[in-house]
């Protein structure tokens, strides 16, 4: 009997770790997409479908390659303690706590800005030929301009922003929409927010305004905390442009097959021009359209969040000026782009040769 049932435990087992072995290597809908459109394609040739090579991303570089150091800014306790008058003691007392040290990059932001703001209020309220004045103007002025790079690693090295545009390793799906949308608001949020603080100086503001912006903030955190759809989209612009090349070299490379013309059995080409329109048109283009319409969607965000924060002397290495041509400047996508027309090209050509005509 207890053989019995430690024969059918491990069947059971087995079983169910072929369940979930098959469940893991379920294909992407969209990559499966461009698969059947290639297979479909090379049956009507009746050539061996060319292997997909595997895509080279770009990957975001590691947190420590891209945090910019800070030198600390100290005020001696003295005059910590005469600014309790306009508001600071206490903020800087909560700083120096233990809690205060191992805050998180948005949690660190927080305290920047109101520290910037307190010190602009406390400006205008000492007397303007005090010692403290002269100490604090140049802090003020340093703080301002370690705002950028303040901002800079909330974006690049606070896990939460970070995860958002670290690349995946699928196609992005198309039925989705609701995820990216989140993603194009908090990083729409993030570009507003650096565009008021780092761009202009304003006057002081009441600390509760930054608290409602930092609140803000953290609910568009908490959306995008389980996501990196952004990270997918920028995969996918690069995979779907290695899909489309490869299948394109071999239309092109094979276009002796297909016969063209008066007097001539034309069925092969109608086969793939039925090929055209049932899974190009239907499913394909379609996605290519979709990927197209989000990246020019949020390019102009992340580039004016780029734009704003290198105004500062933040230290860019090779690596990351490379993700940052690739798929916040749009090298990426002028390459999907490129991909997209040459391939549109064989058909307008294949159409033209056989005089087809478009929608039949």
């Amino acid at each position: 009997m207890p053989n019995t049932f430690n024969s059918t435990l491990k069947t059971f087992t087995l079983a169910l770790g072929l369940v979930l072995l098959l469940a893991g290597c379920k294909q992407n809908s969209s990559e499966a997409a461009f698969d059947n459109y290639h297979q479909r394609l090379t049956n009507v040739l009746d050539i061996d479908p060319t292997p997909i090579p595997n895509t080279d991303v770009l990957p975001l570089p590691q947190k420590r390659d891209l945090n910019q150091a800070l030198p600390d800014i100290r005020i001696g306790l003295l005059d910590a303690y005469e600014l309790r008058q306009c508001g600071l003691f206490q903020l800087i007392a909560e700083r120096n706590s233990i809690l205060g040290k191992v805050q998180d990059k948005t949690r660190s932001l927080q305290y920047e800005l109101l520290f910037l703001n307190g010190l602009s209020y406390c400006l205008t309220q000492l007397k303007p030929d005090s010692d403290l004045v002269a100490e604090l103007t140049p802090i003020y002025q340093q703080k301002q301009q370690q705002l950028p790079m303040i901002f800079w690693n909330m974006i690049f090295t606070g896990e939460e922003w970070r995860k958002q545009l670290t690349l995946g390793h699928e196609l992005v799906d198309s039925e989705k929409n609701s995820a990216f949308l989140t993603s194009l608001s908090a990083f729409s949020y993030v570009a507003d927010l650096v565009n008021n603080n780092v761009t202009t100086t304003s006057a002081p503001i009441a600390p509760a305004l930054i608290e409602k912006k930092y609140q803000d903030l953290l609910h568009h955190q908490q959306q995008i905390y389980n996501s990196r759809y952004i990270g997918d989209l920028f995969y996918s612009l690069a995979r779907t442009t290695t899909w489309l090349n490869t299948i394109t070299a071999q239309l092109n490379a094979n276009q002796d097959l297909i016969l063209c013309g008066n007097n001539m059995n034309q069925q092969k080409a109608k086969y793939l021009r039925n090929v055209f329109y049932k899974f190009y048109v239907a499913d394909i283009q379609r996605y290519l359209a979709h990927l197209d319409s989000q990246y020019q969607q949020i390019q102009p965000v992340l580039q004016q969040i780029h734009q704003q924060l290198n105004q500062a002397p933040i230290q860019v290495t090779p690596d990351m000026q490379g993700y940052i041509d690739a798929y916040i400047n749009g090298e990426a996508y002028r390459q999907f782009h490129q991909a997209t027309l040459d391939h549109v090209k064989f058909w307008q050509r294949l159409f033209k040769q056989c005089n087809f005509k478009v929608g039949q």
